[in-house]
């Protein structure tokens, strides 16, 4: 089985597992449509009024004045990530992931497929080696669970983020390894790695909304609700042939989710401009 090309590595996880029927669902063949999954790209209200993201780094910084929720280890998101090949049609994989930190270092990983627009459907996931590849199974289905020794880094995205724009900017960098400040793609990118490691506290949230805020090219779009029925403030950023669209908590100013969607079709993957290319929503 030839692997799939996938432009992340972005997964979602879920805290529970429900056990359900599967029912029939056909994918997509050759020359058809993406696989029944695929999400649609998120749509701005077109009666909403942009909120700018200065004004929502502002709110954030006033949220943070108590310093409450606090900085936690560990992440549950669930994402959607277009799988690509250059000989079968592209698949949309499902899946939430929660990862969980232990006080002796130790953590705990979990990952279930599972598709929160379409409770109780049968679910593609990702198949193991040998098992025939992509293939169909029970919405909550476990893809893995795993239990990790302790371990402890004082590099990021390992070590806990700074309070500070700057700071936190630099951090950034380091995670990504990157010999410069990030590009605004970049910090993106960035974001998501360390969303997809801590869950932020008030005043983490608060430094990366700041830092957000200063980022060129990140335009304010206005309210859309996400694929967890969350309503939100969509930021909108072009560039490396892809549209990244950054959806905020309006009062918070927490970062919701990241979506990425294509703006150019490339016929040898079956990708056509504005299919999501991934998309992950955090929760707290």
């Amino acid at each position: 089985v030839r692997a799939r090309r996938h432009r992340t590595g972005w997964a979602l996880v879920a805290a529970a597992v429900v056990a359900v029927s599967a029912g029939a669902l056909l994918l997509a063949g050759p020359g058809s449509a993406p696989a029944v999954a695929a999400p649609r790209p998120l749509v701005v209200r077109a009666d909403s009024t942009p909120v700018p993201l200065e004004r929502l780094a502002e709110r954030a910084e006033r949220d943070a004045a108590d310093g409450s929720p606090r900085l936690r280890k560990g992440t549950h998101v669930q994402s959607w990530s277009l799988g690509m090949s250059e000989d079968e049609p592209p698949i949309t994989l499902p899946v939430e992931r929660v990862v969980r930190w232990n006080a002796d270092d130790s953590h705990t990983e979990l990952v279930v497929a599972t598709d929160p627009r379409r409770p109780g459907r049968p679910v593609l996931s990702e198949g193991d080696e040998g098992d025939g590849g992509p293939h169909l199974v029970e919405d909550g289905h476990v893809v893995s669970e795993r239990t990790f020794p302790p371990s402890w880094s004082d590099a990021p995205p390992q070590s806990p983020p700074p309070r500070d724009a700057t700071r936190l900017r630099a951090y950034l960098s380091e995670a990504q390894h990157l010999d410069a400040p990030p590009t605004t793609g970049e910090l993106l990118d960035a974001t998501a790695v360390l969303l997809d490691t801590w869950t932020l506290g008030a005043r983490e949230n608060a430094a990366l909304a700041r830092l957000l805020a200063d980022a060129d090219g990140l335009r304010s779009a206005g309210r859309v609700t996400d694929r967890l029925g969350r309503h939100g403030q969509a930021y909108v950023y072009d560039g490396g042939g892809y549209r990244r669209m950054l959806v905020m908590d309006p009062g918070s100013g927490a970062v919701l989710g990241l979506e990425s969607t294509a703006v150019a079709d490339e016929p040898a993957y079956g990708v056509e401009a504005g299919d999501v290319i991934d998309y992950s929503a955090w929760v707290r």
